[in-house]
C-alpha cells in the first residue's frame, strides 16, 4: 500500500468536510494535505510561495482535484502538473461536480488518470472514495518518487 500523503485541491469546505468524513470511514489513514485554491496547489507541487522549502521529491501518491478553483482553474493545475517532470506520473483524479463534456475532454486530454463526478449523497460519496482508495492505493503500482538531484 502507498502510504504517501493525499493532495486534495478543493475550495468547498463542505466537500473538504465530507471528503475527511469519507476517507476515515473508509479506512483510508494516508494523510490528506487539503490546499484550497489553484495557485495554493501549483506552490504545494513546487516548493513555491507558503510552501517555499518543501521537499518537492516527498510527492502525493495521488492529487484529487476540483476544477472549479479559485484564482487558478483546476484544468490549468492539471495542464502545469503533466507539464513539469517532477509532477507529470503523479496520478491525478478529477473529483468535481462538473458534469460539462468540455471538462471531461479537457481532462483526459490533459492527461487525467480519472474522472469521478461527485455525488449528491453521503453514502455514495463514501463508496466513491472506498472504491478510489481501494485502486489507487492498494491495487495500483504507483510511479517511482522523483529522483532527488543534488
Amino acid at each position: 500500500m502507498d502510504t504517501r500523503n493525499i493532495l486534495l485541491v478543493e475550495d468547498d469546505p463542505n466537500d473538504v468536510d465530507l471528503t475527511r468524513r469519507a476517507f476515515r470511514k473508509s479506512n483510508i489513514v494516508n494523510e490528506l494535505v487539503v490546499v484550497r485554491d489553484g495557485v495554493q496547489a501549483l506552490d504545494y507541487l513546487f516548493g513555491a510561495g507558503e510552501y517555499a522549502g518543501r521537499d518537492i521529491c516527498d510527492v502525493p501518491s495521488i492529487i484529487l482535484l476540483d476544477l472549479k478553483l479559485p484564482k487558478v482553474g483546476g484544468i490549468e493545475v492539471l495542464g502545469r502538473i503533466r507539464s513539469e517532470e517532477q509532477t507529470r506520473l503523479i496520478p491525478v483524479i478529477i473529483l468535481t461536480s462538473s458534469g460539462e463534456s468540455q471538462d471531461l475532454t479537457a481532462g483526459y486530454r490533459l492527461g487525467a488518470n480519472s474522472y469521478v463526478r461527485k455525488p449528491i449523497r453521503f453514502e455514495d460519496f463514501i463508496q466513491a472514495v472506498q472504491q478510489l482508495g481501494y485502486y489507487w492505493l492498494t491495487m495500483n503500482e504507483p510511479p517511482p518518487p522523483p529522483e532527488r538531484r543534488s
